[in-house]
């Protein structure tokens, strides 16, 4: 049941309204107006966190907020305390920090990646170099525990934990698989790592931080990984459609360029596999994508062959595959109005055009 909104109305225009920022399941009129009044406080309260009386350290602290984004965990945190109190006081401040948490990792991940762009802005190691932008992500990982601090020792260890597999995650992909492992299952893992494990935690933080029963949590947690996993499968997917300006947009990068910096995604793992069982179609391809791709006509061959081939189709249906597998863990809910939202939101990841 939707208990009624405490946040006081939002301001004109809405901050939560940023450029970028995913739309809230609108199943229930109710149910969304509370949790669009609570990302706008949410809003206000990241601009607060990220506020530094240091001028460089507020400047470069406020660069990647200010350049808008999704927004996809503190909404989620916000629709999962619907299964408890919405109102109790830890909730928004869990919002607040899995998405400093999420931003900070974005500044480590711009540097790994040389990235020139984020959200349509210079990236922070473009503006200032990459030793500053490294610095700027710790202090918003800084932040963020103090934040979580107030919270409680158990939002302090999951929050720990967490941190824990997107640091694995992110060397695991740097390193690579093993020569023993299944490159698709490590593959696999990474994105569990990197991207489910913080999905996870904005769930399971909504639950537990509106006092929802244990069960309940579980369920959130396991939401949320599968929900990070099919949203990233899908997003390596769509990155092969997209347009240059949109992709630049959403990742800071043309679209293509994982392919020629040789970075795994599931359709060119899944290539290499039936390459390497024997397909000929398969071999072919893998060539193309194993060519030259400096010039920007061999790069849009390799993307457009990619696109057209099974192993896409097979990846966005892999993505599929997580996302009911989503929503198949929220069958032990209530039925009602979140529980139809979380269900809504888990579909449109892979469904997206953005």
């Amino acid at each position: 049941m939707v208990r009624g909104a405490v946040f006081p109305a939002p301001p004109e225009p809405p901050l939560a309204r940023a450029r970028g920022a995913a739309a809230v399941p609108d199943v229930d009129e109710a149910l969304t107006a509370h949790v669009l009044a609570g990302l706008d406080v949410v809003e206000g309260r990241l601009r607060d966190a990220v506020r530094h009386t240091d001028r460089l350290a507020d400047a470069t602290s406020r660069h990647l907020v200010e350049a808008g984004g999704k927004r996809v965990r503190p909404m989620l945190t916000l629709l999962a305390s619907h299964l408890g109190d919405p109102d109790a006081p830890g909730v928004v401040p869990a919002a607040v920090v899995v998405e400093l948490v999420h931003l900070a990792s974005l500044y480590h991940d711009d540097v790994m990646d040389d990235a020139p762009l984020r959200r349509g802005a210079p990236a922070a190691q473009a503006k200032w170099g990459n030793d500053v932008a490294i610095l700027t992500g710790d202090l918003l990982f800084a932040r963020a525990s103090r934040l979580v601090a107030d919270l409680g020792p158990d939002a302090v260890r999951q929050q720990a934990e967490t941190f824990e597999r997107l640091c694995l995650g992110q060397m695991h992909e740097t390193v690579g698989p093993r020569p023993d492992e299944d490159p698709v299952a490590h593959h696999l893992q990474v994105l569990s790592d990197k991207t489910g494990s913080l999905i996870a935690l904005a769930g399971r933080f909504g639950a537990q931080l509106s006092g929802a029963g244990p069960e309940v949590v579980e369920v959130m947690r396991l939401y949320g990984e599968r929900v990070g996993v099919a949203f990233q499968l899908a997003d390596d997917v769509l990155d092969l459609s997209r347009s240059l300006e949109d992709a630049v947009a959403a990742t800071g990068k043309a679209a293509g360029t994982d392919l020629r910096e040789g970075v795994p995604t599931l359709p060119v793992l899944l290539a290499r596999r039936a390459s390497a069982a024997g397909s000929d179609e398969a071999a072919a391809l893998v060539e193309l994508l194993d060519a030259d791709l400096s010039s920007d006509e061999a790069l849009a061959r390799a993307v457009d062959a990619l696109a057209a081939s099974p192993y896409a189709a097979a990846a966005q249906e892999t993505a599929r595959d997580w996302s009911a597998s989503a929503v198949e863990a929220l069958e032990v809910l209530p039925e009602g109005p979140v529980r139809e939202a979380l269900e809504s939101f888990a579909r449109s990841t892979t469904e997206r055009d953005r």
